[in-house]
């Protein structure tokens, strides 16, 4: 063989070897993260449907389980907690027991009052944050109300006080005719230093999306929350957890089983997005992990992880990051009958 040859072959051989290799790298870059899904069965009383948790979050070595506290159908106000340690034992061993604590939530009612005597009214209870013996809450008003408000108490052993003189209002927005979207509030809200983030469980106006940012130090509690951009993003945000510096994971969900849902359709110019709900049979339901990245003037996704089809039918609300991976919650919706609280641990 020729010298020339010879070169000029080692060279293609070379030259293959890194292509192969780049498109190896971008390909392992670019797939989506994995998970292993664990379904944990449930005490009675915490799977109980009418507790419709909506939000979860870590604190001092526990889960906390916010029930969506909805006073005026009689609910009673309250949290769950489960040891983080009882549910490794569970998860290495399905028969074992779970033991839980309650805390209940005291003076919500005054605060429910104080929001329905200015024809704002109270629906629940739909987001949480725990930092240090603070407590913050997002509340869901009706369609019609165009406030959403941003609640704080003091957690103590046994329960958690209201303070009632922190009420903080977020403006819902609203469509370019000034009309609301249906049955939406702010579904998460995380912490990041002094501040509290408020997500609206809507993002795909065609102008503008935003983050409100509120100030949570002494003093600045009646100050008016400031705006964030945030890039346009389809369908539902219904919990946020924090996940690393400057970056949140959300659970984005559409749901075509409830009727009048059709606000959280893509628009038909959308087609990546618009593939992810629906095919040649019409729209069906969705559900995903979103990262989401806070650069410090604006906050950018991108899609994490999709769930299985058998979990599509959950209308899951609650998200935790715990261990590299997250625990997921349903409020009570599901493809079963009767509705049931369904927790799952999804390991990475």
């Amino acid at each position: 063989m020729k010298l020339t040859t010879l070169v000029n072959a080692r060279a293609t051989a070379r030259y293959l070897f890194i292509f192969l290799f780049a498109l190896i790298l971008v390909n392992a870059i670019g797939q989506k993260a994995s998970f292993n899904v664990h379904n944990i069965s449930l005490p009675e009383e915490i799977a109980y449907g009418e507790n419709q948790f909506s939000s979860l979050y870590i604190h001092a070595g526990k889960l906390f389980l916010m029930s969506e506290s909805r006073l005026q159908e009689k609910a009673e106000a309250k949290l769950y907690a489960i040891k983080l340690s009882d549910l490794h034992s569970k998860l290495a061993d399905t028969n074992v027991a779970l033991p839980y604590q309650k805390f209940h939530i005291y003076h919500l009612n005054k605060l429910q009052d104080k929001i329905n005597f200015v024809n704002q009214y109270y629906e629940g209870l739909e987001a949480l944050v725990i930092d240090g013996d603070n407590v913050y809450f997002s509340v869901e008003t009706n369609t019609p109300s165009s406030n959403g408000y941003l609640l704080r108490g003091k957690l103590n052993d046994t329960a958690v006080v209201m303070d009632t003189s922190f009420l903080v209002t977020l403006r819902k927005p609203v469509r370019s005719d000034g009309s609301q979207i249906r049955n939406a509030g702010f579904e998460a809200i995380t912490k990041r230093g002094k501040h509290v983030f408020a997500f609206y469980e809507f993002n795909y106006f065609p102008i503008a999306n935003y983050v409100y940012r509120i100030n949570t130090s002494a003093g600045a509690k009646n100050k008016k929350p400031g705006l964030l951009p945030i890039k346009q993003l389809p369908f539902r945000i219904t919990d946020i957890t924090e996940s690393g510096k400057d970056h949140f994971t959300a659970i984005n969900l559409f749901n075509n089983d409830y009727a009048g849902d059709t606000i959280y359709r893509t628009r038909t110019e959308d087609l990546g997005n618009t593939k992810r709900v629906k095919d040649s049979a019409g729209y069906h339901n969705y559900v995903s992990l979103v990262t989401i990245k806070f650069t410090g003037k604006n906050f950018t996704w991108e899609t994490l992880w999709e769930f299985p089809p058998e979990y599509l039918r959950y209308n899951w609300e609650g998200i935790a990051a715990y261990d590299n991976g997250f625990f997921i919650m349903n409020d009570k919706y599901s493809p079963h009958t009767p509705y049931m609280s369904t927790l799952l641990y999804l390991q990475k």
